[in-house]
């Protein structure tokens, strides 16, 4: 019972005293249960007492998720789960041996964004039919444009209020990670989507003037994976050929586009809601690798010349 009531306080805590976001405590909760489950399923052990909880438990358990083939980030999500866990106990539970300290964390893979061409990009944007006058068509095109356009997060669209989408201003309000919120411009072709969806909305009794800007067709709130089936349908429909086919993909998308179009690294920071700017420069070296590929192709002293 003491246990239970240990974990409830770390899961309490998480969820109703820091900032992290409800995908992320929701993640943490899964991953120290998963803890929970090899210790007393894999390992055999009586008890999944915090305090009896060794070093030697932790580094079986996250050899047997590499063994299992869990990719390196999320290997490192689990770990940080586990750190914050036992720090935790420590600091607020008088927890005195903390068995986590001593976890080495794999080197994380340097792996550029995925995003789509922009003539892709174009093309998906052109099929979509923003302006039709079915309510479900109009609003999956705004979802996929708006996603492309402002660089956002997919939980910040399911998420943005309609009190925060102002046509006068073409600004529109959003919360990110840690609850930091921060404005988005936007241009007239996507207020003129905004103008078009909200009329087809509002003109409905089943959905009229909601308190979240994005709905479904019975009026309540979207979801992650409503998101995800709209914007993988698009990309899929336009042919496009990146592999992963989904909202992030449009936010790194965003940023590749307005890097290559000579927009400021900082100002794109501020766009994307980077805490840091080392987050942001990936994106320098994927626009670095395009510039690469066009002298490749085409400067003719980098051609490969035919014998």
């Amino acid at each position: 019972m003491l246990e239970y009531m240990l974990y409830q306080a770390f899961y309490n805590h998480i969820r109703c005293e820091t900032t992290r976001s409800p995908h992320t405590v929701l993640a943490y909760k899964r991953d120290i249960e998963q803890l929970r489950h090899y210790l007393t399923h894999e390992l055999g052990k009586q008890s999944d007492d915090p305090a009896e909880i060794s070093f030697a438990d932790l580094r079986l358990w996250v050899a047997s998720l590499a063994a299992s083939g869990a990719a390196t980030t999320t290997v490192l999500r689990k770990m940080s789960a586990v750190r914050a866990f036992f720090g935790y106990l420590e600091r607020h539970l008088g927890l005195k041996r903390n068995p986590a300290a001593r976890l080495v964390s794999p080197k994380a893979p340097h792996t550029l964004p995925r995003f789509v061409r922009p003539d892709e990009t174009q093309r998906t944007l052109d099929g979509l039919g923003g302006f039709s006058d079915n309510f479900s068509t109009a609003r999956d095109a705004l979802i996929v444009d708006m996603l492309y356009s402002t660089g956002m997060r997919e939980s910040e669209l399911v998420d943005l209020l309609d009190v925060n989408v102002n046509t006068n201003s073409c600004e529109l309000k959003v919360r990110g990670k840690r609850n930091k919120e921060r404005i988005i411009p936007f241009g007239p072709e996507l207020k003129d989507m905004i103008t078009h969806y909200r009329s087809l909305r509002d003109a409905d009794a089943t959905t009229a003037f909601p308190e979240n800007f994005f709905v479904r067709d019975n009026g309540e709130a979207l979801y992650r994976q409503f998101v995800y089936r709209v914007v993988n349908r698009a990309l899929t429909e336009a042919g496009v050929s990146a592999k992963v086919k989904s909202p992030h993909v449009l936010r790194h998308s965003f940023a590749t586009d307005m890097l290559n179009g000579g927009a400021d690294l900082n100002a794109v920071q501020k766009l994307l809601g980077h805490e840091s700017l080392a987050t942001t420069q990936r994106y320098t070296h994927l626009s670095y690798k395009e510039l690469q590929l066009n002298y490749q192709l085409a400067h003719p002293r980098a051609l490969n010349k035919e014998e």
